[in-house]
């Protein structure tokens, strides 16, 4: 399962966890996801895992493992609950959050976007109105780049900037639970533009961005024509799009007219993305593979190679851009499990880096279980417990990082 002694990594190779504010803190009064929960369409979140409490605490877990980054959300819901109108005491406990990661010693990357918004933006339409976007989107990711800026180590803007849209908008029990492709083919422009948008903003604040994108591949099990249609499909939607749009400047959409913006070529300083799984598909419909794996509780097999095959695929797109690793983990209540997929995985980054490829860091989702949103408490990807003791797993990448 595992090797015996720490191999060689690049000086300066990011070893961190990521985390979101609505899973460890819970959903913010003021957010349309608290709006969900309450209507039934999801399991309460409560307080998290305590994060908010208890965060020093969580960040001095992660320095004895020798971990030196986390990624956290500042929740928009939370310091902005109304239009214009921000909280100083929630925007004061995120910066001594930030502080305490800075004493301790990690060093803290923040996110903007995971997944929920303040229920008077999503009032307004969310990002399935361009305005909305260009006015509120832009306000805020100013206001934050001024307010944190000097705390912040690094950015990653929108957490999983292609599977939000999906999530929302094509019937996947996420808020506001619509299933129109039209709907979610104007959110995906609307998405992959504020990410880039932001990118371009939060550099001026002198930290590194890096993208985060939903990442996996395709295995195709047969050559039947609708098979090869979804592949054209999930490529330019999950691949395309985002890295033509840093790549070309254009923004490509599947029976959407071209944006050009050739200010957003070169947006971000690393491609970051997460990998949990590849798909196998046949007739034209996604099936787990390998389907002879174990299916994971959210119903994709547990096959570690496919980040490989994510690597390798990125770095034949964009030879010259160094790779993050912004999110691997497994959900399992079998710590075993999870060791397995963890030590795979680090073979195959190491293997990948021995091969040429520049891969900055890995930040392994996520550092303390969590809220699963969907799944509320009943999934564990964490690699230390609520309780706050320390799994096995979590020795792997001590033992890789110190």
């Amino acid at each position: 399962m595992e090797t015996t002694s720490r191999r060689s990594w690049p000086a300066g190779f990011m070893w961190g966890t990521g985390a979101s504010s609505t899973q460890s803190e819970g959903a913010a009064p003021a957010s349309d996801w608290v709006e969900w929960e309450r209507a039934g369409n999801a399991p309460p979140s409560g307080n998290g895992n305590g994060f908010a409490e208890r965060y020093a605490e969580d960040f001095s877990l992660l320095s004895q493992l020798g971990l030196t980054h986390h990624r956290l959300s500042i929740e928009w819901a939370r310091i902005e609950p109304e239009c214009g109108v921000h909280d100083q005491i929630a925007i004061e406990h995120y910066r001594a959050m930030l502080q305490s990661a800075r004493n301790i010693g990690i060093r803290p990357w923040v996110c903007l976007h995971h997944f929920t918004l303040p229920k008077w933006f999503a009032d307004l339409g969310g990002f399935l109105v361009d305005n909305n976007r260009v006015t509120y989107w832009t306000r805020h990711v100013e206001f934050i780049a001024n307010t944190f800026g000097d705390l912040v180590f690094g950015w990653q803007p929108v957490n999983e900037t292609n599977y939000y849209p999906a999530a929302a908008y094509l019937g996947r029990g996420w808020s506001p639970g619509h299933n129109d492709i039209e709907e979610y083919r104007t959110v995906s422009q609307q998405m992959h533009l504020a990410t880039a948008e932001a990118a371009v903003r939060l550099k001026q604040t002198g930290k590194p961005v890096a993208s985060i994108f939903g990442l996996s591949t395709l295995e195709l099990l047969d050559d039947e024509p609708a098979t090869l249609e979804f592949a054209e499909r999930f490529y330019n939607a999950n691949w395309n799009a985002g890295i033509g749009l840093f790549r070309d400047g254009v923004l490509r959409f599947a029976n959407r007219q071209a944006i050009d913006r050739p200010d957003l070529q070169g947006s971000f300083d690393l491609i970051g993305f997460s990998y949990y799984c590849a798909h196998g598909v046949r007739n034209g419909h996604i099936v787990p593979y390998p389907e002879s794996n174990n299916p994971s509780p959210l119903g994709y097999s547990i096959w570690p190679d496919g980040l490989g095959l994510v690597l390798d695929r990125l770095h034949t797109e964009l030879p010259d851009t160094p790779l993050l690793i912004a999110e691997y983990g497994v959900g399992a209540s079998d710590d075993l499990i999870r060791a397995e997929y963890l030590s795979a995985g680090l073979n195959i980054t190491h293997d990948a880096i021995q091969r040429g490829i520049d891969i900055r860091g890995l930040f392994h989702w996520t550092a303390v279980d969590n809220y699963e949103w969907l799944h509320g408490f009943d999934l564990q990807f964490g690699i230390i417990n609520a309780d706050r003791t320390i799994k096995p797993s979590a020795r792997l990448l001590q033992r890789e990082a110190q």
